[in-house]
């Protein structure tokens, strides 16, 4: 008849009482049933909690009356204009694209401000925004098309934009680059 071999706890405790160790006394302690929560960065959260609001607040290029003098491409200064040339070719991916057709501009300026928070938050750099030729505008002026430019040019996590690939949408679309986060 074999004996059962010890089990690691039992040659834990054989080791440690050959070595003399002493165990600590267990006191009496209350148990938690649940652990506690983990920190909240209450001011982080704030200030994440503030920006959809504060972008949305933000009217640049659409106050006012647009001029005819629309934008095909944008660059923002101290960007090498290698840049553009790489956004027009279609080397960036496009990583998201907001549609606007339908919209009015009070309701494609709050899209527009909802998109660009979302994908900042989110750490996009290339987008695409359809915004029609606006064909069908009254007094065949693109309102929404030259609104959108104009606040893409405002805006500063804007590096560069020019018009899509005929077959992304040509002028009725703006391929966008953004800075990194």
């Amino acid at each position: 008849m074999s004996l059962p071999e010890p089990t690691d706890d039992e040659l834990f405790r054989a080791e440690m009482a050959a070595d003399k160790v002493i165990p600590i006394k267990a006191y009496h302690r209350a148990k938690l049933l649940k652990p506690l929560p983990k920190p909240v960065a209450t001011k982080r959260l704030a200030d994440e909690a503030s920006v959809p609001s504060e972008l949305l607040n933000d009217t640049s290029g659409w106050e006012g009356d647009i001029e005819m003098g629309d934008l095909i491409t944008f660059l923002r200064n101290g960007i090498p204009r290698e840049v553009i040339r790489k956004l027009k070719r279609g080397q960036w991916a496009v990583q998201a694209t907001l549609d606007l057709h339908g919209h009015t501009t009070a309701t494609a300026r709050e899209e527009l401000a909802q998109f660009m928070a979302v994908a900042r938050h989110r750490g996009i750099r290339c987008i695409r925004i359809i915004h029609g030729r606006g064909t069908r505008s009254p007094g065949g002026i693109p309102l929404i098309r030259n609104k959108v430019r104009l606040s893409l040019s405002q805006r500063d996590e804007v590096l560069a934009f020019c018009d899509a690939a005929p077959g992304d949408g040509g002028p009725g679309a703006v391929l966008v680059l953004l800075k990194s986060t």
